[in-house]
């Protein structure tokens, strides 16, 4: 079978398009790689979006700093950190071509939030402001992870003690039409799904950053092995 081609969104660098430059962290595409993908970074082209999810046969929306809220009604937080317009604008088309055609989705921190928001959910924008124990989520720090859904993808992956790398000032408050699949000690919720797709996880820690456990380097295996159906599918219709 063709090996899945998995589109990989970017950034810009210093967050900003007038910078003139894309940045991608290399951890990422060497996840994808390891797992038995093909993976492809994808440029900012709103107008694409179509033609990527048409192309790809899964997606990670990468991490990043904080999305623009006053887009779904809630003014931004002073402390947020606001993404690129034109950044967030291409992953909400992206995420809406990927959801026509039941795309497998990896939403990786930033990513996770973008889904959260377009689900109907809301975000905590500033973490601090709601809870003393915050800083266990900056500085690439490890910490335990506890599983809320047994029958999602993550129940398989999620073992006793396991941890995870996280680095964000802000977290999902409410999913919306996502489900709560695992959370932190201190209650930050920490993946989301949605259970009537084939997969369409977000997670708010870093996999890519994890290293080789069953949990991290096993999300980016199960991403390959929903879109191996994707790939098989789109070799069925050219056939």
């Amino acid at each position: 079978m063709e090996t899945p081609l998995i589109g990989i969104t970017v950034d810009n660098r210093d967050n900003s398009a007038d910078s003139g430059r894309y940045e991608s962290s290399i951890a990422y595409s060497r996840a994808v790689a390891e797992a038995g993908g093909v993976p492809v970074l994808l440029p900012h082209e709103p107008e694409l979006a179509t033609t990527y999810a048409t192309t790809c046969d899964g997606l990670v929306l990468t991490g990043g700093v904080d999305p623009d809220t006053a887009a779904f009604g809630e003014p931004m937080h002073p402390k947020a950190r606001p993404i690129d317009p034109r950044r967030q604008a291409f992953e909400l088309a992206l995420l809406d071509a990927a959801a026509t055609r039941d795309l497998p989705v990896l939403g990786v921190c930033l990513g996770m939030q973008l889904m959260a928001l377009r689900a109907g959910g809301r975000l905590h924008q500033y973490l601090p402001d709601v809870m003393e124990a915050s800083e266990a989520h900056r500085d690439d720090r490890r910490h335990a992870i506890e599983l809320r859904q047994t029958d999602s993808v993550l129940g398989q992956l999620i073992e006793a003690g396991c941890t995870v790398v996280s680095y964000h000032q802000q977290a999902v408050a409410d999913a919306g039409s996502m489900r709560v699949v695992a959370t932190a000690p201190d209650g930050v919720i920490e993946a989301i799904d949605d259970p009537s797709r084939r997969f369409w996880i977000g997670v708010q820690w870093h996999p890519e950053r994890g290293g080789a456990g069953s949990l991290n380097r096993g999300l980016f295996e199960r991403l390959i092995a929903a879109c191996r159906l994707t790939s098989a599918a789109v070799l069925s219709r050219r056939a």
